[in-house]
């Protein structure tokens, strides 16, 4: 499906334009992270994980690797089962909550060696990269990375013009959080949390990868 077809926007995970946006978006995801996640046995979270459509795409990628899905509420968790199975992803442990929000949702420890967040803060608000940066500085392994992929503004401004407009079509929703947000909101958060951003990489469509690390 090309960009012009693309279905009306509509942020819920089982919507067609998530599924249109993530069929879009997860080869390059995926082949960025074949350069970045580790190469031995190890542990790897999504936050955030919606549908379960890329976890269950990437993980049988790196069967030497175990993923965590999750999100902040159990609505989408059969879903991601039901995927899981489909796909026979044995790697891919049942889903849980993490609430960003909310500190008594995330693990006490964790020890993942990767973290990653997909599409979500054209649809959040930015208030939540806080809570992000800490809860990965709670879970990462001392050597983890935690990635941030989607569209963003750069240092108050629009990198395109679609990127502009994507972001027009999101403010005129009507919805507060709606709106791209901007990479140094990010950076601030996660320096907080004392996390820096260690790599800036454009992806294909106007899109950005961050990767964040202690």
């Amino acid at each position: 499906m090309s960009y012009e077809d693309r279905p009306p926007l509509d942020p819920h995970p089982l919507s067609e334009y998530v599924a249109w946006a993530g069929h879009r978006n997860r080869d390059p995801i995926l082949e960025l992270l074949k350069k970045k996640l580790p190469t031995d046995a190890g542990e790897v979270l999504e936050l955030a994980s919606g549908s379960g459509m890329h976890i269950n795409y990437f993980a049988p990628h790196f069967p030497h690797l175990t993923f965590q899905p999750t999100d902040r509420t159990e609505e989408t968790f059969e879903h991601i089962k039901k995927l899981r199975e489909e796909k026979g992803n044995r790697n891919i442990n049942d889903p849980r909550v993490i609430d960003l929000t909310e500190p008594s949702t995330w693990p006490e420890e964790g020890g993942y060696h990767a973290m990653f967040c997909i599409n979500i803060f054209q649809v959040a608000p930015v208030s939540i990269a806080e809570g992000m940066m800490a809860c990965a500085s709670r879970l990462l392994h001392e050597d983890g990375f935690l990635m941030v992929y989607g569209p963003f503004m750069v240092d108050g401004g629009f990198t395109t013009a679609s990127n502009e407009e994507f972001h027009n079509i999101l403010r005129s929703a009507g919805v507060e959080e709606w709106g791209l947000k901007d990479i140094a909101d990010l950076r601030k958060a996660a320096e907080i949390q004392g996390m820096t951003l260690a790599e800036q990489i454009d992806m294909p469509a106007n899109n950005f990868s961050l990767i964040f690390r202690r």
